[in-house]
């Protein structure tokens, strides 16, 4: 079990998607538990694993774990309390507006900010319940809030007057305006989030530089709003004595050198690592074996899932026939970070490029970096550029603050506030990326990340009220922005791959990205599972059990979420660049 040694009452787990957030506080919970002490478990995702993880049926009430007698555990569902609130906004104007203003009104309500302080507002519900609070020693939450969220909702203004005047436009400030009740609840709950001796915040990371990184960025946004008192939990560390596997000892060698490489913000802290596992941990005996070294160098607490025969998916050449087919046309790779868009949008690119065809590679991502992934060798015929999204936030924030007119200070600050939530820079690289995409017509534009379809909705229906639905008043969509989602709806123009790792959540946050593009009118061309294990001919006996691992995910991909479906092996190579597209079965291209 994952022994934190920690003795505040409330415990909150926080990291990007993946990195085994809730395994790791359920172990911890229930390693609590056993020394006696009564523990609750409470989990804020809408795509919540509890009841995988404890294998029973997890409610919307504490529950008893079998075998764990002082250990309950609970879902709160942010996803059907954001309906709920969609539907009292929305209720009174039924009868009255159009149907597409209420369209219109549902899609600014519908974004990940709604949800985020919906969720926020479920556990401060839990929290202010004293009935609830003084049955347990510990409360563990898996998954925190943003730094994002505690700001906007400290922020005085934000419970004014301004949220119902304000004519800019809706964003994080919409989910507000109906939540005044809460407003001493929230505030309280921000104050306990502060305070060291009843409140510790566990930042859960894999040994990998993305999620390093976002660890770092979440842990220095908590400590500037004082929440400092905070933990390092590095999941997943393989350690490698025989080298005898080529791919065993890649996979070592890149952990190590993340970790060598660890942020500074990130050195301080004090840190718990745990050991790769070889299995699916489900139930009370398998949390009970996660942590300890010597269960994980063995063998599989659960067993494995039967290997799936990756050869019969298609592979990356493949996937580049059937992109080159229509010679030219926009390819964009979308997913969540750490899955390999970058490398895979300049394994394509290059690919392309190599084949003859013009190609213009970019990147929205402000942490990718498609030059060094692309390598030191590139085609004539292949151009690169960086859509930075700070340059293209501070032009769009100006504009929005200017077209605000005269505000009081207060106000002012509400709106800059608001002006940094992760909605404003999707919105305001948007444009960037719109005229990149207008430059598909004479040849291929391979885009690593792009805008989500809920953005795609927010655009749409600015168009037909002749505004932008982001913050601007009276101004008009500029041409290439109109003539975006057409093209980006139109097959043979535009082909959008939706990238994953064979593991639950990368699978489950890409279908939600799916079910967003499709809310847009998009259809993805495929899926791509990268970094598989199951395709890298590993032999080292834990890292084969893993590989077993994925056999359901691709199952569920193929059979269920995918029209088209190709797989890339996990390499020893970290990119899939020009000096090592070699190692990935893509020949490496020369120079031109």
């Amino acid at each position: 079990m994952i022994q934190l040694g920690i003795t505040t009452p409330f415990l909150f787990f926080t990291g990007k998607g993946g990195v085994g957030k809730t395994t790791v506080a359920s172990s911890a919970a229930l390693a609590l538990a056993e020394t006696g002490r009564r523990v609750l478990i409470v989990s804020t995702d809408p795509a919540s694993n509890l009841d995988d993880v404890f294998d029973m049926r997890v409610g919307t009430s504490p529950t008893i774990v079998p075998g764990a007698p002082t250990l309950r555990v609970m879902n709160l569902d942010p996803e059907a309390a954001a309906a709920a609130y969609r539907e009292r906004m929305l209720a009174p104007y039924r009868s009255t507006l159009p149907a597409s203003a209420l369209r219109n009104m549902e899609e600014q309500l519908s974004g990940a900010c709604t949800v985020e302080i919906a969720a926020f507002n479920e556990f401060t519900s839990l929290l202010a319940n004293p009935a609830v609070v003084s049955q347990f020693d510990h409360i563990i939450f898996d998954t925190a809030p943003t730094g994002h969220t505690l700001r906007l909702l400290s922020l005085p203004t934000a419970w004014s007057g301004f949220i119902e005047t304000n004519t800019t436009g809706t964003s994080c400030l919409g989910p507000l305006a109906g939540l005044e009740a809460q407003r001493e609840q929230y505030a309280d709950t921000v104050r306990e989030l502060g305070d060291a001796s009843r409140t510790t915040m566990i930042l859960v990371s894999r040994p990998d530089e993305s999620s390093l990184r976002e660890a770092a960025r979440a842990g220095g946004e908590l400590a500037a709003l004082g929440i400092r008192n905070q933990r390092l939990v590095i999941n997943g560390v393989l350690d490698v004595s025989d080298e005898s596997d080529i791919i065993s000892s890649a996979y070592a060698n890149r952990q190590h050198a993340a970790l060598s490489a660890i942020p500074v913000s990130l050195r301080g802290l004090p840190r718990v690592t745990i050991p790769l596992v070889a299995s699916d941990l489900t139930g009370v005996a398998a949390l009970r074996a996660f942590g300890d070294p010597h269960v994980a160098a063995t063998e599989p607490v659960v067993t494995a899932e039967p290997e799936i025969a990756t050869s019969e998916v298609p592979d990356f050449e493949d996937l580049i026939a059937r992109i080159a087919a229509d010679e030219k046309g926009v390819v964009m790779t979308m997913g969540k970070g750490g899955v390999g868009k970058t490398s895979l949008a300049a394994a394509i690119a290059l690919r392309l490029a190599t084949n003859g065809h013009r190609v213009h590679l970019s990147t929205t991502d402000p942490a990718a970096h498609v030059a060094e992934a692309v390598g030191d060798v590139t085609p004539a015929n292949l151009t690169l550029s960086r859509i930075d999204p700070a340059a293209e936030t501070a032009r769009y924030t100006a504009e929005v603050i200017a077209a605000a007119g005269k505000l009081e200070p207060d106000e002012l600050l509400l709106l800059e506030e608001d002006l940094r939530s992760p909605c404003t820079e999707e919105i305001a690289v948007f444009r960037a990326f719109a005229r990149t995409v207008a430059a598909a017509a004479d040849g291929f534009v391979v885009l690593d990340t792009a805008p989500t379809g809920h953005t795609l909705l927010l655009l749409d229906a600015a168009e037909s009220y002749h505004r932008e639905v982001a913050r601007t008043q009276g101004s008009h969509i500029p041409e290439f922005v109109r003539a975006l989602l057409p093209r980006l709806r139109d097959p043979r123009y535009t082909k959008v791959l939706l990238v994953t790792l064979a593991e639950s959540t990368p699978v489950l946050e890409a279908e939600r990205l799916q079910a967003d593009l499709r809310r847009a009118g998009i259809e993805p061309f495929g899926w791509v599972v990268n970094a598989s294990l199951s395709a890298s001919e590993t032999r080292h006996p834990l890292l084969a059990a893993r590989a077993r691992l994925e056999a359901p995910h691709f199952a569920r991909v193929r059979d269920t979420l995918a029209t088209n479906l190709w797989v890339i092996p996990w390499t020893p190579a970290a990119r899939l660049g020009a000096d090592s597209l070699h190692t990935a079965g893509v020949e490496t291209p020369s120079a031109r």
